[in-house]
């Protein structure tokens, strides 16, 4: 409660200090602390299976540049194993648009970011990538955004964006301090 306090008394401030705060660059305040984390993730995306694997863990986000940008560390556990994940969020003020830049563990490299913006309290953005060989549409989407919990889900396309299949939801549920 403390942080959300102290974000708002933050931009009450700089709005009556006459600052200028860029749009945008404080858009993830919302992620920073520990949550609790329920992911489900499509066995097989893009091959018409339904098969689902849940995964339950941690989220642990930390602000980087006063807001600007952020770590996110996931560590996740199911019947399928573990994941563990990174992902580096920047704001860019130019584009005022954000990227998601995304590792896992197992394969040590960055993958293509997703890139987008807040709009009306919903997040959306989206790459070009691969998999399975072929080029895909890739849309990332941050939704429900309370206080205490918020939705992400990543979808993938791979006939250029008129149909999206969801591959992986995850629930986050703020832990108390």
């Amino acid at each position: 409660m403390r942080r959300w306090l102290h974000a708002l008394a933050g931009a009450v401030i700089a709005v009556h200090a006459g600052l200028a705060v860029a749009a945008g660059e404080h858009d993830f305040d919302f992620a920073i602390g520990k949550w609790k984390t329920e992911l489900r993730r499509l066995k097989s995306p893009l091959s018409g299976s339904t098969a689902w694997v849940d995964y339950a863990g941690t989220t642990t986000c930390r602000k980087v540049w006063d807001g600007r940008a952020n770590l996110v560390e996931l560590d996740v556990s199911g019947p399928a194993g573990r994941i563990e994940g990174l992902s580096l969020r920047l704001y860019n003020p130019e584009a005022k648009q954000w990227s998601l830049n995304f590792a896992n563990a197992r394969a040590g490299t960055l993958v293509s970011p997703t890139v987008g913006e807040f709009r009306n309290g919903r997040g959306e953005f989206y790459n070009q990538d691969t998999f399975n060989g072929r080029a895909i549409l890739v849309r990332f989407v941050i939704s429900d955004i309370t206080r205490d919990s918020v939705k992400y889900e990543q979808s993938f396309s791979d006939d250029w964006g008129k149909t999206w299949e969801v591959n992986w939801v995850a629930i986050d549920t703020r832990m108390k301090e």
